[in-house]
């Protein structure tokens, strides 16, 4: 328990700090040094059309982030009747209160919190995804992935144009590291270009684990499920996979794409029960 508390503050502030690295050589080093043509008009220059992206896939990440942690399920947690006296102890051993409002309602030891639509406790945001914040941790993800590999692409072409390599061969991106690693010992080349092709490696693995992990929740909810109902077995009652893309989502599903809101209609399926 002690270790899962310190990843759990560990955690966020590594995110923070490979997000921070990320828009800094995104700003100061790729964009300026990079897309340079004379014959585009300022107006529609590369550079500034890639900085446009990057800067909106950053704000989405970041935002959707920052909503997943103030979407705190502790709220939900006072409006729950989770019995009297040593019934909280149940939650504890993970069993369940009889007067729980939703049969995947769960207790996290973490964040000593009762979460409704359990679904997991993320540790890069320091708290658990539920169904206050499901739709905003989707987002995270999916604009996470698209931004490491808007980083990516940037990154490579900075690389082929300062140490005049090409890409086009496939082989060229898995043996760059051990050619690069090998010229880095041996003073070829500069420690600032060593730690560019180092982050290159690294937005990939966090590119593809975000868009994965995105593609498997996005498939447990048109099942309507959650990952807390499949560990423990749990059977839930088939709907149709629009409703439960509405349940997440709402109506105005297309706002919450392209701005980081909290909420947008997700109570659907509330408001339908009434």
């Amino acid at each position: 328990m002690l270790v899962l508390r310190l990843l759990n503050v560990v955690a966020p502030a590594y995110f923070l700090c490979i997000s921070l690295v990320t828009f800094v050589l995104q700003i100061f080093v790729f964009i300026p040094s990079m897309f340079r043509d004379p014959s585009t008009t300022p107006l529609f220059s590369p550079a500034l059309l890639h900085g446009a992206l990057f800067l909106f896939l950053s704000a989405n990440a970041l935002g959707n982030y920052v909503l997943v942690i103030q979407s705190s399920p502790e709220d939900l947690g006072k409006d729950l009747n989770l019995g009297k006296g040593a019934e909280v102890a149940d939650w504890l051993d993970g069993s369940r209160s009889p007067g729980s409002a939703l049969p995947s309602t769960h207790f996290c030891r973490l964040c000593a919190r009762v979460t409704q639509r359990h679904d997991h406790h993320c540790f890069f945001t320091g708290n658990c995804i539920g169904s206050r914040n499901m739709r905003n941790f989707i987002m995270f993800c999916l604009y996470t992935s698209l931004a490491c590999l808007d980083s990516l692409v940037a990154g490579m072409a900075y690389i082929s144009a300062t140490l005049s390599m090409s890409f086009a061969d496939p082989l060229a991106f898995l043996t760059l590291l051990p050619h690069s690693i090998s010229q880095f010992f041996s003073g070829a080349l500069l420690s600032s270009e060593m730690f560019v092709i180092l982050m290159l490696y690294l937005w990939l693995g966090i590119g593809l684990a975000c868009a994965g992990f995105c593609c498997h929740q996005m498939l447990l909810i048109l099942r309507g499920q959650t990952r807390y109902q499949v560990r423990k077995g749990m059977v839930v009652r088939a709907r149709p996979w629009r409703e439960n893309l509405q349940e997440v989502f709402g109506k105005k599903w297309l706002l919450g794409l392209l701005i980081p809101v909290q909420n947008v209609e997700s109570n659907y399926h509330r408001q339908k029960e009434k």
